[in-house]
């Protein structure tokens, strides 16, 4: 009979464990875990502008970008870029609540270029990441 007990002790613990980390996952910031979570690698640049910001990450020659509102929640239109330099570039626009992108390119060693838009305010970067 101990062993028994001992081994519902054991699955309630266990149960317990993965109802913790799921309350913690949804405790989240919903903009902060889907941007971190939807472009691999490191962030290496925030440009913020009027109405929102673009967010530039990095890992092993491919560069990945997403546009942030400042609002979140209200559909409006968003923009996304990323071009690399003399390719064309790779674009998501529409109407989001959330965010725009991601949009991953293989930059490899060649200079960038990132645009973004949140409504009527916009940003456009110069060559980066050279």
């Amino acid at each position: 009979m101990d062993r028994g007990a001992a081994m519902r002790r054991r699955l309630a613990l266990g149960m317990a464990v993965l109802t913790a980390s799921g309350l913690l996952a949804l405790a989240a910031p919903g903009d902060a875990q889907a941007a971190g979570a939807s472009c691999a690698g490191r962030k290496v640049r925030s440009f913020s502008f009027s109405t929102g910001s673009v967010e530039v990450y990095k890992r092993r020659g491919y560069v990945c970008a997403v546009t942030l509102p400042k609002k979140p929640g209200t559909r409006r239109y968003m923009m996304v870029s990323v071009q690399v330099y003399a390719l064309q570039p790779v674009v998501d626009e529409g109407q989001f609540t959330r965010w725009a992108g991601p949009r991953t390119v293989h930059a490899g060693r060649h200079c960038v270029r990132v645009k973004g838009a949140v409504g009527h305010g916009s940003y456009e970067s110069g060559w980066i990441l050279c």
